[in-house]
């Protein structure tokens, strides 16, 4: 399939079936696999409300991936995410996994280099080396909107308020360090257990 820069219409009808408007053909969960795989862009619309229904056929697409044996998430991966629903911390996770899975992207070819290499003893060296990094660029990134960021240094610690002078914003931020610092733990954990 041709890519495009407008996204591919796909439709989905009460019979569950999917129409593809760009080459008015059915098609399965199976072909839109194949047309994320090829980059291909698409949006997807129930026929009958016009809702947007994209991230739905998207989670399905995956829950059927694994359903075949095709695991990439593993069970305390899963049911940490269950967790963040509802939490304070809900908002900021799908950007760090944006962020994270972006940059393990860009990084994709170096990755696989250093999975081949003879240098690294287990593939998740390379695995935590790069959660190392994501997690350290998205807390530069942080830094950037936090109060009093701008007149640092880039790199340098973010200077915190003394106790008696400590506003309620702070107080919030130290909880959402916190569980950024937790939720860093955790992942180490699931790298270091799968290894």
């Amino acid at each position: 399939m041709a890519k495009t820069k407008e996204p591919t219409i796909i439709k989905k009808y009460a019979n569950r079936r999917l129409y593809n408007t760009g080459t008015s053909t059915y098609v399965t969960l199976e072909d839109l696999a194949d047309m994320v795989k090829a980059e291909e862009d698409f949006v997807v619309f129930d026929a009958k409300t016009g809702e947007e229904i994209t991230r739905p056929v998207l989670t399905q697409i995956i829950f059927e991936q694994e359903n075949k044996g095709t695991t990439l998430m593993p069970i305390a991966f899963l049911r940490q995410m269950i967790r963040f629903y509802g939490d304070s911390m809900q908002n900021l996770v799908p950007s760090y996994l944006q962020f994270s899975i972006e940059s393990l992207t860009r990084e994709q070819e170096k990755f696989r280099d250093q999975l081949n290499s003879s240098f690294v003893t287990s593939p998740f060296e390379a695995i935590d080396e790069q959660v190392r990094r994501n997690t350290e660029m998205f807390e530069r990134a942080m830094r950037m909107f936090l109060p009093f960021a701008g007149a640092a240094a880039p790199d340098a610690p973010v200077p915190k308020p003394k106790a008696e002078e400590k506003p309620a914003e702070a107080t919030e931020l130290d909880r959402l360090k916190k569980q950024m610092e937790d939720m860093q733990k955790l992942l180490d954990t699931i790298v270091k257990k799968d290894g």
